[in-house]
């Protein structure tokens, strides 16, 4: 839990620098709400065992840090209040708790805020590198991906660079901006073997070749494969949340399954769905599909025979 915490630093630095200590108010804020729904809810269901060791399990921490990261600089304190909430009774406690929930907590929060407070939940403002006490309600843009969706191919490609996208100097949730934090992040956590390497491999490798085969066949129409790639959520939850010990496939071969999966869902979302994003969709669809996975992608037993019936 520590080392998620740990590769999540970088995301959460450059989402400060930019767009100023707003973002760190949402993600601590989010944090702190978690926690404090977990004490609460850990009464309410009288979990057995000491509230001290599940509080310092380091869970509720990490979901509430994904929740802020997954959200607006701009996002209101009551909206944060509502997620966490909703993270930790739907997302965790209604299932019995931390190893019981199929779907992702942080995700469950996204996907119900994202549809009761839409206008909310789409307000971004304008990046400020650089400028810690940015206005957050100043001015307000669109994502990459929003405008794809609302303007077309032209007016995307025209509104943002590859080494901006790359980078993160564009309008977006708190944690998904910056590929390079999200790599060296997701490195650390490869290298710690803290995750394995078959979900964000297959993740976004499906991503980028259902977003390659449509733009080859129409490339007036559709984004090439490095906008699908940088823009967005897809590093964020390709790391960060489809590797979810508790909601993803216990086998390598399951992984892989998993993550085209949710590749593939992200890109049909992206391309042909109401939303601009699909991440959040796509692995909360994947994650009531891992008891399926699971069932039937098992590995080959050895010394055992199975008696005919």
């Amino acid at each position: 839990m520590r080392d998620v915490i740990i590769a999540l630093l970088p995301a959460i630095f450059v989402g400060v620098y930019i767009f100023g200590l707003p973002a760190l108010k949402v993600v601590l804020l989010s944090a702190i709400f978690c926690v404090g729904w977990e004490a609460i809810l850990l009464k309410l269901f009288k979990r057995p065992g000491k509230m001290s060791d599940y509080l310092l399990d380091y869970s509720a921490v990490i979901t509430g840090i994904l929740l802020g990261l997954n959200l607006s600089s701009s996002a209101p304190w009551w909206l944060i209040f509502v997620g966490a909430f909703i993270a930790m009774l739907l997302g965790k406690h209604v299932y019995g708790g931390l190893g019981q929930n199929p779907f992702n907590p942080a995700l469950v929060a996204r996907v119900f805020l994202l549809i009761a407070f839409p206008v909310e939940m789409t307000k971004w403002p304008i990046p400020t590198p650089g400028k810690l006490f940015s206005a957050v309600d100043a001015t307000t843009s669109a994502t990459p991906l929003g405008i794809l969706k609302t303007d077309g191919l032209k007016a995307a490609l025209d509104s943002i660079s590859i080494k901006s996208l790359i980078i993160g100097n564009m309008g977006g949730c708190i944690g998904e901006i910056s590929i390079i934090a999200l790599l060296i992040g997701g490195i650390y956590l490869l290298i710690r073997n803290v995750i394995r390497w078959e979900i964000p491999l297959s993740f976004i490798f499906f991503v980028g070749i259902i977003a390659f085969i449509f733009s080859e066949i129409n490339p007036d129409k559709y984004a090439p494969v490095f906008f699908h790639l940088f823009s967005g959520g897809l590093f964020l939850g390709a790391f960060f949340m489809a590797t979810d010990y508790v909601t993803s496939p216990e086998t390598p071969s399951g992984m892989l399954v998993f993550g085209a999966g949710c590749g593939f869902f992200t890109i049909i979302i992206r391309l042909f769905g109401g939303y601009p994003e699909g991440v959040s969709f796509a692995i909360l669809i994947m994650n009531s599909l891992v008891p399926i996975i699971d069932r039937h992608i098992r590995p080959k037993r050895f010394g055992f025979v199975e008696e005919n019936k």
